[in-house]
C-alpha cells in the first residue's frame, strides 16, 4: 500500500510539473519536484525493505516482489537524477536558447550541456532496468502498471536525450568553433513537394560566435537548370526522375530529406563558388505562423524598398494571415515571378529581424519549434558528421531509414502551378488481417480539389499553370508514393475502388507505390496502396507531407478489421 499510494501520487503529480516547465514556470516545477522525490524515496523504501529483497526469492512467486523493487528503484532514480538538474536551471533559463539583439549566448549553453548528458544516462541506466523485467511472469495487477511506468520513463528519457544532443551540437552549430553558414529553404505549400513544398524563397544565414546574420537570399528560379543533373541516389533517380538534380525547385521531390539538403547544399555552391554551406533548414509558412505567436505581428518595413506595388497585401503580418498571404494572396497582387520572390525575402528578412531581435516570448518559441518539428514542417540537416549524427536521430532528421516501423505518404505536385492550396487531403492506415497467414495493410489517401468551379478565369494564369505542362487551368494533377516499412510487400492499387496500374519501386529497404490522379474543381478521389506480411505491425509510425492543413484534420486515426481483435 505504501508503494501503491506514493507512486500514485508521483503519477499525479508529474503532469502538473510538465506544465510547469511547458509553461517557463521553474520555480514551481521545481516544487512539484520536491513532493514527487519525497514519494518516490518513500516508495523505494518500502520496496526495498529487507524482507521485501527476501521475498524476492522466492520460487515462482518471487519476481513480482522483485519487480516492484526495480519500478520503485528505478522512479526514485530517475527523480533523483533531474532534481539537482532542476535546482540548476533559474527563473530565465529558457532564455538562453532565444536570440537578444541577433545573438545567442553560447556559455550558459555549454555549462548545462554536462547536466544534461548525466541525466540522460542515468534516466537510460533506469529504463534499461526496467526493460529487463519478464512481464509475463508478472500477475496483471503488476504487469500493467510495469507497462505504464516503461511508457512514461521512456517519454523522459527521449525529451532528456533531445535536450542533452542540442546542448552538445548547438555551440559549434552557432559558430563557437568557427562561423558556419546555413542554406534556408523556405518550402511554399501551395506547390506541393514530399517535405512540404516547392523551396522557391533561399536565405542563407551567417552564425559567429552565436550571433546570427541575413548575409544572402535569392530565388530556386534564379538558380535555373543544372546540365548535366547533379548526381543522386540512383533508385531515387528511378523514383523521382533526373529533374531531382535538375532543379533546386525539384530536390525534395524526395522525402529523404539528407538527400534534398545535401543536393540543395551542392547546386547553392555550384552557382555560388565563395558560399561555403555548412547545413540546410526547410521550413514553411505554417511554421512562421508558428513563430509570429512568439514574436507578435510583424512590421513589413522592408517592403518600401521593393520595385513594385503590393496591393492590398497587408503591411503586418501575424499568426493568422501570414499562411493566406504568403500561399495564396501574394499571387493575386503581384504577377511577376521574380516580384514575388523579392516579396518573399523581404519577408523572411522582417521576421528573422523579429525573431532574433530579444522581444521574443521564450515558452512561445520554443512550442513553435516543438510544434513544428513534431508536425513534420521544419528539418535540418549538417554537413558535419556527428553534428548529423545527432539530428538524424531526432524529429528534424527526416530520414526516411528510421529505427521504428514507419509508413510513409507523400505528395508531390504535376500541375506545375500554386494549385495545392485549394486541395484538401486525408491520409488513413488500415489494418487488415486477413485470416489467409498474412498481415494485409491499406494505405488510404483522399484528395479533394476545393478550388472554385470558374477557377480557370478566376484565378491568376500563375496559380493555374495555364495549362503550360498539360493539365487544363484550374484542374490538380499530384503523384502520390506510399512508402511501407522492409517487411511489408507491395501488392496492389485502386482508384475510387477499382483496381489501377501502379507504379512499384524500391528506396533504400522500402517498398515504394506511385499513383498520379487529377482532379478538377470540386471532384474528389480515394487512392488505396495494399501491402502484405509475414508479421504484424505494431504501432507503426505514419510520416505525411505537410499541406496548408492542420496534421490533426489530414491524418485519421488508424482504423483496424474486425478480425484483428487478436
Amino acid at each position: 500500500m505504501q508503494v501503491k499510494d506514493n507512486l500514485e501520487a508521483t503519477t499525479q503529480l508529474v503532469p502538473a510539473m510538465q506544465s510547469a516547465i511547458a509553461e517557463g514556470n521553474i520555480k514551481e516545477a521545481a516544487a512539484y519536484l520536491d513532493q514527487i522525490e519525497t514519494h518516490t524515496a518513500e516508495a523505494r523504501g518500502a520496496g526495498t525493505d529487507p524482507l521485501w529483497r527476501a521475498a524476492g526469492a522466492l520460487p515462482w512467486f518471487g519476481q513480482n516482489f522483485s519487480a516492484v523493487t526495480d519500478i520503485t528503484v528505478a522512479a526514485d532514480v530517475v527523480v533523483s537524477a533531474a532534481a539537482p538538474l532542476m535546482g540548476s536551471l533559474g527563473p530565465g533559463v529558457l532564455e538562453v536558447f532565444v536570440p537578444k539583439d541577433g545573438k545567442i549566448e553560447l556559455q550558459p549553453l555549454q555549462e548545462l550541456s554536462p547536466k544534461l548528458m548525466r541525466a540522460s544516462a542515468t534516466v537510460d541506466a533506469a529504463h534499461e532496468s526496467l526493460d529487463q523485467i519478464d512481464q509475463e511472469q508478472l500477475l496483471p495487477q503488476l504487469s500493467e502498471p510495469l507497462s505504464q511506468a516503461t511508457l512514461a520513463l521512456e517519454g523522459v528519457q527521449s525529451t532528456l536525450s533531445g535536450a542533452a544532443s542540442a546542448a552538445d551540437i548547438l555551440p559549434a552549430m552557432l559558430g563557437g568553433a568557427g562561423d558556419r553558414n546555413y542554406l534556408v529553404l523556405v518550402q511554399n505549400n501551395a506547390e506541393i513537394r514530399a517535405t512540404g513544398g516547392i523551396p522557391g524563397a533561399l536565405v542563407v544565414l551567417k552564425t559567429s560566435n552565436g550571433q546570427i546574420e541575413f548575409t544572402d537570399h535569392g530565388s530556386a528560379s534564379a538558380l535555373g537548370r543544372f546540365k548535366p543533373p547533379l548526381e543522386v541516389d540512383e533508385q531515387q533517380e528511378r523514383i523521382y526522375t533526373t529533374r531531382l538534380g535538375g532543379y533546386m525547385q525539384n530536390v525534395n521531390l524526395t522525402p529523404d530529406f539528407p538527400t534534398a539538403a545535401s543536393t540543395a547544399q551542392a547546386m547553392w555552391e555550384k552557382e555560388n563558388p565563395k558560399s561555403k554551406i555548412d547545413g540546410v533548414v526547410a521550413l514553411d509558412a505554417v511554421v512562421l505562423s508558428h513563430l509570429l505567436v512568439a514574436t507578435g505581428p510583424v512590421e513589413l518595413s522592408s517592403l518600401g524598398s521593393l520595385p513594385v506595388d503590393t496591393g492590398e497585401l497587408p503591411t503586418t503580418l501575424d499568426s493568422a494571415n501570414v499562411v493566406q498571404t504568403l500561399i495564396s494572396d501574394v499571387y493575386r497582387e503581384i504577377e511577376e515571378p521574380q516580384m514575388q520572390d523579392a516579396y518573399f525575402a523581404a519577408v523572411a528578412s522582417d521576421i528573422f529581424a523579429a525573431v532574433t531581435e530579444g522581444s521574443t516570448d521564450p515558452v512561445e518559441m520554443l512550442n513553435a519549434v516543438r510544434k513544428s518539428a513534431e508536425d513534420q514542417r521544419l528539418f535540418a540537416w549538417s554537413g558535419h558528421k556527428h553534428e548529423q549524427t545527432v539530428i538524424s536521430a531526432s524529429s528534424l532528421g527526416g530520414s526516411i531509414v528510421t529505427e521504428e516501423p514507419t509508413v510513409g505518404v507523400y505528395f508531390n505536385d504535376g500541375t506545375g502551378a500554386k494549385m495545392d492550396y485549394y486541395v484538401a487531403r486525408e491520409v488513413q492506415l488500415i489494418e487488415r488481417c486477413e485470416p489467409d497467414g498474412y498481415y494485409r495493410y491499406a494505405v488510404r489517401a483522399t484528395l479533394t480539389n476545393n478550388a472554385p468551379e470558374d477557377a480557370a478565369e478566376a484565378l491568376p494564369e500563375y496559380v493555374t499553370g495555364g495549362g503550360y505542362f498539360g493539365v487544363s487551368p484550374g484542374t490538380v494533377r499530384t503523384n502520390i508514393y506510399a512508402y511501407g516499412p522492409s517487411d511489408w510487400l507491395l501488392e496492389s492499387a485502386s482508384v475510387d475502388g477499382e483496381k489501377a496500374p501502379f507504379g512499384s519501386y524500391r528506396h533504400g529497404d522500402s517498398p515504394v507505390a506511385g499513383q498520379t490522379v487529377a482532379l478538377k474543381p470540386g471532384e474528389s478521389t480515394t487512392v488505396e496502396f495494399e501491402f502484405s506480411s509475414l508479421y504484424e505491425t505494431v504501432e507503426p509510425q505514419l510520416r505525411v507531407t505537410p499541406t496548408v492543413q492542420a496534421r490533426s484534420e489530414v491524418v485519421i486515426p488508424e482504423q483496424s478489421g474486425p478480425d484483428c481483435s487478436s
